[in-house]
């Protein structure tokens, strides 16, 4: 298949979609923000339809005016169309992830958006 057609056909299935997750942790510590972390990538990389996956910690010396210092942990998840992500949000994975880690959370925001204009580089 061209890229012309790759691109034809994912036009077709919707825009990309980014599901960018903000998780304030009961216990933020160093040892509970990196057990978040690594929880995140156990169970929430890989899946099928991701197109961009990332997990860490806030960066705590960037303290701008501008910047959000309410939380402890970032994911970030594009996924190639909302078919995908919502097969992800079922996904046993995704519900064990939920399950094992959601007793420390104290607050957690998610904002998802379709991503008209984007570009992946390595």
């Amino acid at each position: 298949m061209s890229t012309a057609q790759t691109q034809a056909t994912s036009q077709a299935q919707g825009p990309a979609l980014a599901h960018m997750v903000f998780f304030t942790l009961k216990d933020n510590s160093p040892e509970a923000k990196a057990k978040l972390v690594q929880a995140c990538v156990k169970y929430l990389s890989g899946h099928e339809g991701t197109l961009y996956f990332s997990a860490g910690t806030r960066v705590e010396e960037l303290t701008r005016e501008v910047n959000d210092l309410e939380f402890d942990v970032a994911l970030h998840l594009v996924f190639k169309n909302k078919a995908a992500h919502d097969k992800y949000q079922t996904h046993p994975r995704h519900l064990k992830f939920i399950e094992e880690n959601k007793h420390n959370w104290k607050r957690v925001r998610v904002f998802d958006s379709y991503c008209k204009a984007q570009s992946f580089s390595p």
